[in-house]
This record gives structure tokens, C-alpha cells and sequence, in this order.
């Protein structure tokens, strides 16, 4: 038996080991499966053990590592949130990659400029419109790329929260302000006179 063959043997022996290793400890559940194969990944020295199941996410050079679901003193990585992917196809250049977080980024831009160029009242509208351009994008399109931060329901609500307020303030604006709100005079008053 030539040298190669006997490697070749003996790794496809290890990699069996882990599995039975993995398989045991299946029963025993998630946290005890990764000490079990902390263990076998000690006895034979090898560190490149690929887990892909719910709780691996990738390192910086992108190979699957073990994570576990206790609280880690720092953390090291996060899991992508869901809808976290390209929105365009992957042969695309990046920034068609993740157009709709590049799409509410220029609408809000262009907000930004506008209200510099002293149309406070439109530029405002334009930049919670933006946010609720976010949040309608979030909600209807499966993976919208770094438009994702957290889960799809928390994005939707605070995209569509503080849109809708920055959208309320720009109505109320002073001078004339296009939306009246009775009681505000009121509690202004009150507040100030106290």
C-alpha cells in the first residue's frame, strides 16, 4: 500500500469518526453535539471540521465555523438577518447588487439637499418618504441586501415609524403649517406657562 493510499485511508477513517461523533450527539442535543465534536476535533488534531447546520456561520474567509447559541464574552460574528441577501443576481456589479438600500440613500440625499437649498418643508417630506420607501421595499421584496438589519417585521416597523413621524413634523412645520393639531397649542402652553 503506497503512502498516499494509507492517507487517504486514514482521513476518510477520521471523517468518519466525526460523523458518528456528530450523529451521537444529535440525540444528545445542539450544545452537547458541539462539545462531542470539540472532543474528536482534539483527539485526531484536526481543525478544519465544516458544520453547516442552523447555528454556523462563516468566518472573515468565509468557511463555515462552529458558533453555539450561548452568550459568548464578545462577540465574533452575527447571523445575516432574513432577507439579508443580494437583491440582483450575483453576475451584477455591487451597487445593482443592493439597489433599494442605494435607493432610499438617494432619496434621502436628495432630501438632505433640498432642505439645504432652503425648501425645508419638501426636503423633510422627501427624506421620511424615503423611509417609508424602505419599509415598503422590506415588505414586499424577499431580499433586499443591507436594506435588511434586523428581522423583516422589526425593519418594517421602524422604517415605517419614523418615517411616518418625520413625514407628521414636516406637516406641522412652522411657518403654515400644512396639518393643524388642536391640542398641541394647548399642551405647548401649558408645558411653558408651568
Amino acid at each position: 500500500m503506497s503512502a498516499e493510499g494509507g492517507a487517504d485511508r486514514a482521513e476518510k477513517i477520521r471523517r468518519t469518526e466525526r460523523a458518528e461523533a456528530a450523529g451521537r450527539a444529535e440525540a444528545v442535543g445542539r450544545a452537547e453535539r458541539v462539545d462531542e465534536i470539540d472532543a474528536v476535533d482534539a483527539v485526531d488534531g484536526g481543525d478544519e471540521i465544516e458544520v453547516r447546520d442552523p447555528v454556523s456561520a462563516p468566518d472573515a474567509e468565509g468557511r463555515p465555523r462552529r458558533t453555539t447559541r450561548r452568550f459568548p464574552l464578545f462577540t465574533k460574528d452575527t447571523a445575516r438577518p432574513e432577507g439579508g441577501g443580494r437583491a440582483a443576481s450575483g453576475d451584477l456589479p455591487a451597487p445593482a447588487r443592493q439597489w433599494p438600500v442605494l435607493l432610499v440613500l438617494g432619496l434621502v440625499g436628495v432630501g438632505l439637499l433640498v432642505t439645504a437649498l432652503d425648501v425645508f418643508r419638501a426636503g423633510i417630506l422627501l427624506i421620511g418618504s424615503a423611509l417609508l420607501v424602505g419599509g415598503v421595499l422590506r415588505w414586499l421584496l424577499p431580499s433586499v441586501g443591507m436594506l435588511a438589519v434586523r428581522s423583516r417585521f422589526t425593519d418594517i416597523v421602524t422604517y415605517g415609524v419614523l418615517g411616518l413621524v418625520i413625514v407628521l413634523l414636516a406637516l406641522m412645520a412652522q411657518p403654515d403649517p400644512l396639518l393643524k393639531v388642536p391640542f398641541l397649542k394647548d399642551a405647548l402652553h401649558f408645558t411653558v406657562d408651568s
